[in-house]
């Protein structure tokens, strides 16, 4: 019987050649893996590319299981630090149904808006469009004529010490911060994706109708029990509660102005530590996604404690994780806000 024998030695260059071809085929696939796992997770669905979290959260309770929803910036990343990249500029018009904020939050939409094809099918959506928005030139007014040692606010009930740093703003964009607010921005998505998906009509309003209905309730909790609250002033890092203030009774004094990296001037800080005492400020809020320091620096010098309200601009990976959303994160907010003006 003939029998094969391979050499040992001469045969090695052959194992090594197969070893080598299945090495690239293995990272081959695990490269393309994610992006291939995408594509048939939005296959047969209404591809969302939304800004920032607040919208993706209103997209998925709304779309359901006719949607898919790509959120531009990642978990545990302030949404004022982040601007995009080529390849999200791509995702952007490879979506149905592009969705941001608006009222200057994202600086660099108009300038992607201007550039897309006269034929493209993208449909953008300014989710803020309809709410009744607060002005920055309001706030520098009431700023330069505040009296010396005294802190005035705008008829919207902020008030504001780094103003006059915040030329790059014309508006208070931070619209999502109170839930009246929402219950505007959750119908502009609706109405979008019934335009862009009118053969489910019925499923996204029913949707909507639900959501509405959470939505509707956490509006009534807010403006029955801060109704109800004897002290109306609260001291925040990031001016970012501008709507929560105005639709809820509220006025807020902030560490650092419509973008959260304004750093206020020496006196600013005095100037803050002196209400905080004279109004008897229990708490100084901060956020999860921006520094504390300022906070935990000012509440030490005007003998407060710190507590978090969060803006809800984004979620650190934890809160992803654990499924937090915009609903719970405001339940969160709601009593944070009780226990200080209690």
């Amino acid at each position: 019987m003939f029998k094969l024998t391979l050499n040992p030695m001469r045969s090695r260059p052959v194992y090594m050649l197969i070893a080598a071809v299945l090495f690239i085929v293995v990272l081959s696939a695990c490269g393309t893996s994610g992006a291939e796992k995408e594509r048939q997770a939005a296959e047969g669905k209404v591809r969302i590319i939304t800004s920032f979290f607040p919208l993706a959260d209103f997209a998925r309770n709304i779309g359901g299981e006719r949607v898919y929803v790509s959120n531009l910036v990642p978990s545990g990343v302030e949404p004022h630090d982040w601007s995009p990249k080529s390849r999200d500029m791509e995702n952007i018009a490879e979506g149905q149904l592009f969705l941001y904020n608006g009222a200057g939050f994202e600086g660099w939409v108009d300038d992607f808006l201007s550039t897309m094809p006269k034929d493209s099918k993208l449909i953008t959506v300014e989710a803020s469009k309809g709410i009744s928005l607060i002005s920055a030139e309001e706030e520098e007014h009431a700023d330069e004529h505040a009296e010396e040692g005294n802190t005035h606010s705008d008829s919207a009930g902020n008030v504001n010490h780094n103003s006059e740093h915040e030329h790059d703003l014309s508006t208070d964009p931070h619209t999502w911060s109170s839930p009246a607010s929402a219950l505007i921005m959750g119908e502009n998505i609706k109405n979008a994706l019934v335009k862009a998906d009118p053969a489910h009509q019925g499923e996204y309003e029913e949707n909507w109708a639900s959501y509405k209905e959470k939505l509707t309730s956490l509006h009534e909790q807010f403006k029955t029990k801060l109704a109800a609250t004897v002290k109306k002033d609260i001291v925040v890092s990031h001016h970012a509660f501008g709507y929560l203030c105005r639709d809820y009774g509220l006025r807020q004094v902030s560490i650092m102005g419509l973008s959260p990296d304004a750093e206020p001037r020496g006196q600013d800080l005095l100037e803050i530590a002196k209400f905080v005492k004279e109004h008897k400020v229990k708490y100084i809020f901060f956020e999860e996604l921006v520094s504390d320091q300022l906070a935990r620096t000012l509440a030490s010098e005007a003998d407060a404690d710190t507590l978090v309200l969060n803006p809800v601009e984004g979620l650190t990976e934890e809160q992803e994780q654990s499924g937090e959303d915009y609903i719970s994160i405001m339940e969160v907010n709601l009593q944070n806000l009780l226990k200080a003006l209690q």
